[in-house]
């Protein structure tokens, strides 16, 4: 069968596959393979400056070569080494026997073959491939994502920051907020998650077999392979890795680091699952509706329908998302002794999960782009609930030490409709200091509505 995008497996590489197209050439094989030829070339080079006898520091026309193979690899490179593991059976080697293809027209190199992969373990080379992928996918794609988001809420908080609106604890009517407050208290809680997303240490490791540089010295006993390969790991792009340096390890790295990053997303995640459910409520209330597109179908028998589809689709992909990032973090810091292979197919489906991630983020913010705020239905329902009045009558009654207030508000609200005229007798009738009668007299469910206003405006 000829591939399409309707005939893949996994709808990101298919149906949503255009959605993904900054996300793919990082967390794809392909991108795997390219941050593996960048690790062995980095790896090299500084051999070529360690100081060894055997080992001359590469020429600069050298230098700028093997770099060329990092700045420039291409699907045709990921091609080739893809043909060279139909015989090694071995990923990792392919790329290293891929990269010693390239020197034979090159006397200097040549010269320097077996420096390829030196001392190396292919865990040396894979833990920094995969630190190196997560970290572009997280600086290029998730985070400008994730502050996509941030922005639009905080445009909206603002925007919104005086409409009041009816709170439903419980699914009941409660004390009024403004449509602005609540959007900011998502506001506060994503810049927090993203913070912690932002922050996290990648690292990487290059020590060999078990962690203990036993090649390494096997080879220069006197030399400071550690200093050395920290040097490495440390030293920004293009001569080095960027990354910070992993001094403990088994074969693999811990993967701790992995956890804490992959927990972080899920926790942002999980902050957008309930807001997309939030705004499914308040469109369902009709606080909020759509921007209309013409052309566009909500129901295939329902001409009338204009559906939420934006923050449903969010939820089911941030779903989906969080269901593998637990798994991913559960998963990957244990390894059966020294190395076990059960992490190394999980890895392949970090993209996976950041691309469902990624692909919410999208809809989010097409869907509170077409979001419009409907004031009627809103100020309706305020008007609706005097009864969301009774708490701050009887917290004024505690402030002038009448009694049972909460106990006498209760017997008059609970279960009756409030009106106007019911609460604003009830106030009249309390023996309270004129001014505060008169305060309590002027208060309507749309103008009790506290700090809300100025929290919004300050997020």
């Amino acid at each position: 069968m000829i591939f399409s995008a309707i005939s893949a497996l996994s709808p990101l590489d298919g149906r949503y596959a255009s959605k993904l197209a900054a996300l793919s050439p990082l967390m794809s094989e392909l991108g795997y393979m390219h941050r593996r030829v960048q690790v062995e070339v980095a790896w090299f080079i500084a051999l070529s400056d360690a100081g060894f006898a055997e080992f001359k520091p590469l020429s600069p026309g050298a230098r700028t070569y093997l770099l060329g193979f990092v700045k420039h690899f291409s699907v045709a490179d990921g091609e080739a080494i893809k043909t060279i593991e139909k015989t090694t059976n071995h990923d990792v080697k392919a790329v290293e026997y891929w990269l010693k293809s390239k020197f034979e027209a090159r006397p200097e190199l040549l010269a320097a073959t077996e420096f390829v992969h030196f001392a190396c373990t292919s865990e040396d080379i894979n833990n920094t491939s995969h630190a190196l992928q997560l970290r572009v996918a997280r600086d290029m794609v998730l985070l400008p994502q994730l502050d996509r988001v941030v922005l639009k809420l905080r445009d909206m908080a603002h925007a919104f920051a005086d409409v009041p609106m009816l709170s439903r604890t419980h699914g009941q009517t409660a004390s009024p907020t403004t449509v602005g407050k609540e959007i900011a208290n998502v506001v506060v809680r994503l810049q927090a998650a993203i913070e912690k997303i932002a922050n996290v240490k990648i690292l990487g490791k290059m020590n060999g077999a078990v962690g203990n540089y036993n090649a390494h010295l096997s080879a220069w006993p006197d030399f400071d392979w550690e200093a050395f390969s920290k040097k490495v790991i440390e030293t920004p792009e293009p001569l080095g890795l960027g990354l910070g340096f992993q001094p403990y390890s088994i074969q693999i790295e811990p993967h701790d680091y992995m956890a804490e990053l992959f927990d972080a997303v899920a926790r942002a995640n999980t902050i957008l699952i309930d807001w997309s459910r939030d705004v499914w409520g308040y469109e369902s209330l009709g606080y909020f509706k759509q921007k209309l597109r013409d052309g566009e179908v909500g129901s295939s028998t329902m001409p009338h329908k204009v559906n939420p589809i934006d923050f449903e689709n969010a939820e089911g992909n941030l779903g989906l998302s969080n269901a593998l990032l637990r798994h991913l973090s559960e998963k990957l810091p244990i390894s059966r002794w020294q190395r076990d292979l059960s992490d190394s197919t999980v890895l392949r489906n970090m993209g996976v999960a950041l691309g469902y991630a990624v692909l919410a983020y999208q809809s989010l913010q097409a869907g509170l782009g077409k979001l419009e705020i409907n004031q009627t239905a809103i100020a309706r329902d305020l008007d609706a609930s005097w009864e969301v009045l009774a708490e701050p009558i009887q917290t004024v009654m505690r402030r002038f030490g009448l009694p049972q207030p909460y106990e006498q508000l209760k017997k008059f609200t609970r279960g009756e409709a409030m009106t106007r005229e019911l609460m604003q007798g009830f106030i009249a009738a309390l023996d309270i200091p004129e001014t505060e009668k008169q305060r309590l007299l002027a208060m309507t469910p749309a103008s009790y509505t506290g700090k809300a206003a100025e929290l919004a405006r300050r997020v």
